[in-house]
């Protein structure tokens, strides 16, 4: 066994049951901790829900039920669809288990001992829906959900979180990785240098919540409350430490972007008080959107994980969420995309090349992998050789840097090299001579795109674990889950190998598909999708994707306009231009490699005419940074490049004439 990995997704606020925003995050920390496994990792994997807090109590009491009896229901469907979705967590926390308890208070006692508590009052706005004190007149709505505060006047004890603004500064600028993406870690030295105040961190007009220690009739406030169970949940506070002693600090806390003040301020925060060591990095990503807007109950466009696992199987959820959202970044889900990326990557590429290789295996070579003749060895097999060293040497790097897409793309990439390489040297034709020429060259040919297929089942087996599982065993090779990740190189495909039984893995859908799934979703909105109001800002990643604020009327727009709120919509960020080259076969676009500071992607723009490609290298340039990506030429283009484009002139690029950092938003 080689080291520990200590991965966790935030706990789940228990106020909606669970849809694919959920799932996201899940899926992201599943994958991460399958691949440690495959590299010898010790890894522990922790996930749970949030299910204390006033908002609970008061859902509970409007569904006419206790709040355990309502979290109980809540709680029990995160977990029974992470099971059935074949998720490798290693626990389950909930709030109100009695050890989590137990770890909270110890906690408390740990910081209060320290001497950073103390006893106040509060007078001012709070959010019931964040579970938020807001820095607001009373009437005025919260500034990150939009619903109107409360004004709230009660005894409190306070955390002195003002005392940690100059350590936490220093953690951020000598630890730069601490928080990731960089563009969140900006976020929040910004609002640490701009002053911290000490923090309420109990309550004492509800009763849903831990008691705190020594004074019940107070209950600690949830957010200490829920960031806690990183370490509760390894036994912190209890008789045995085990856990705790072995898996703590965590490796990574993996977050949504809603929920980074108080991952990276207040958790590390409460952590230094105690004298406790820090996790070693926080990671947030982007909001899941549906059909390019935010999901929420009220719109009635939440997307349930059960039914995309019915209709097309876990795997395709799992391959679609990490190829087509750049991790890190705002992401579209639609139930078209999904069926188009199932079809072109996972039926017609990777299940394609599967099925195509190991039937002609079966069917020329009695279901043996057949010896390679160095006598019928051509450049073309050194060239898909070199692509598969490539990919194996690469892909790893862009994995732990939780570049998914990108290490998937490269992988897909040997795919498309593998089925362009059989089909220039027509295996099938090969197969129905019989001098010894072509057999030689047909097995060479044969063995060639096994090996491939080998090396992206292993890279891809903890994106798509049930799908790789069964081409492994269809190659002949066992249990896929033995296989030691460290020690994959090309060659490695035992010569004479008896094949397994040969069936499709990913069937070939078509739109119907897209038919079944929105009449499922339709049918589970008229059943309701929750019995509570919408979802917050709580720990619930990729579901600031089911925040949102109370419907307003529409504002009337004069012909031609649009609304500021439209205009918000649009991303446009600074990035500088690292690679540009033609495209083949198109005269007027440029493929682009740029630059945003915290990411470089790839463009593919129509500028060709207007700009020779070496002129562009350093240039400073506008994109559209939250644009879908989409395909020309075959190139995916991850954004638009801003140019003016006269009518029958040429595209003019914008531009700067003082120096602007990248990925700054323009506004």
């Amino acid at each position: 066994m080689g080291k520990t990995f200590y991965i966790t997704t935030p706990i789940y606020y228990v106020n909606a049951r669970p849809h694919i925003g959920h799932a996201y995050t899940t899926i992201a920390c599943d994958t991460i901790a399958r691949r440690h496994r495959m590299l010898g990792d010790d890894t522990w994997f922790l996930t749970g829900t949030d299910e204390h807090g006033q908002k609970i109590e008061r859902a509970a009491q409007a569904a006419g039920k206790t709040p355990q009896q309502f979290t109980d229901e809540i709680s029990a469907q995160f977990r029974a669809l992470w099971d059935r979705m074949g998720l490798t967590y290693d626990d389950f926390i909930r709030t109100t288990s009695p050890r989590h308890q137990h770890g909270v208070q110890a906690l408390w006692r740990k910081i209060r001992d320290n001497g950073y508590i103390y006893k106040g009052t509060y007078t001012g706005q709070y959010c019931v829906s964040d579970e938020l004190y807001v820095d607001a007149e009373p009437g005025a709505p919260c500034p990150d959900c939009g619903r109107i505060t409360e004004t709230v006047h009660e005894e409190n004890y306070y955390f002195k979180l003002s005392a940690f603004q100059d350590q936490l500064i220093r953690l951020y600028t000598e630890q730069p990785d601490f928080i990731r993406p960089e563009t969140r870690r900006n976020e929040v030295l910004s609002f640490v240098r701009s002053g911290l105040r000490d923090l309420s961190i109990s309550r004492s007009t509800f009763s849903w919540g831990i008691p705190v220690p020594d004074d019940p009739k107070h209950v600690v406030y949830v957010w200490l409350d829920a960031l806690a169970n990183y370490i509760t949940a390894l036994g912190y506070g209890s008789r045995d430490t085990a856990k705790y002693d072995k898996y703590w600090p965590a490796d990574v806390h993996m977050i949504g972007k809603e929920i980074v003040r108080f991952h990276c301020v207040y958790w590390p925060a409460f952590l230094l008080a105690a004298g406790l060591p820090l996790p070693r990095g926080i990671t947030a990503h982007g909001w899941l959107l549906f059909e390019e807007s935010k999901m929420s109950k009220s719109r009635g466009n939440i997307a349930r994980a059960e039914t995309i696992v019915d209709v097309l199987g876990t795997d395709a959820l799992r391959y679609f969420l990490l190829r087509e959202v750049v991790f890190g970044q705002d992401g579209s889900f639609s139930f078209d995309a999904l069926v188009q990326r199932y079809n072109s990557d996972l039926a017609n590429g990777l299940g394609n090349l599967a099925s195509r290789t190991l039937t002609m295996i079966g069917r020329y070579f009695k279901g043996e992998v057949p010896y390679p003749s160095h006598a019928a060895h051509s450049a073309a097999d050194d060239v898909i050789a070199n692509a598969a060293k490539k990919v194996i040497a690469d892909y790893g790097q862009l994995f732990d840097q939780y570049q998914f897409s990108r290490a998937l793309e490269m992988a897909w990439g040997l795919v498309a090299a593998v089925d362009k390489y059989i089909v220039e040297n027509e295996p099938w034709s090969l197969g129905e001579k019989q001098d010894e020429n072509s057999r030689a060259r047909l097995a060479t040919v044969l063995y060639t795109s096994a090996e491939a297929l080998r090396i992206v089942t292993a890279l891809a087996h903890p994106v798509i674990p049930d799908a790789t599982a069964k081409i492994w065993a269809q190659l002949g090779l066992g249990d896929i889950g033995k296989f030691d990740l460290k020690q994959l190189q090309w060659g490695q495909l035992r010569l004479g190998t008896k094949l397994g039984e040969v069936q499709a893995v990913f069937p070939r859908t078509d739109k119907s598909a897209v038919v079944r799934m929105q009449k499922m979703e339709e049918q589970n909105g008229a059943a309701g999708v929750a019995p509570v109001e919408p979802s917050e800002a709580r720990p619930m990643p990729a579901s600031a994707a089911s925040s949102s604020v109370p419907a307003k009327p529409a504002a009337v727009i004069p012909d031609g306009k649009i609304s500021i709120d439209d205009f918000a919509k649009v991303e446009l960020r600074v990035a500088q231009v690292k690679t540009a080259e033609r495209v083949k076969g198109a005269d007027k676009l440029l493929r682009l490699e740029v630059d945003l500071g915290s990411e470089v992607r790839q463009l593919v723009a129509g500028i060709a005419e207007a700009y020779a490609p070496e002129t562009l290298i350093g240039r400073k340039v506008v994109i559209v940074a939250n644009l879908a990506p989409r395909k020309l030429r075959g190139l995916e283009s991850n954004g638009m490049i801003v140019a003016a484009s006269p009518e029958g002139g040429k595209p003019v690029l914008a531009s700067f004439l003082e120096d602007v950092p990248l990925g700054t938003r323009l506004k």
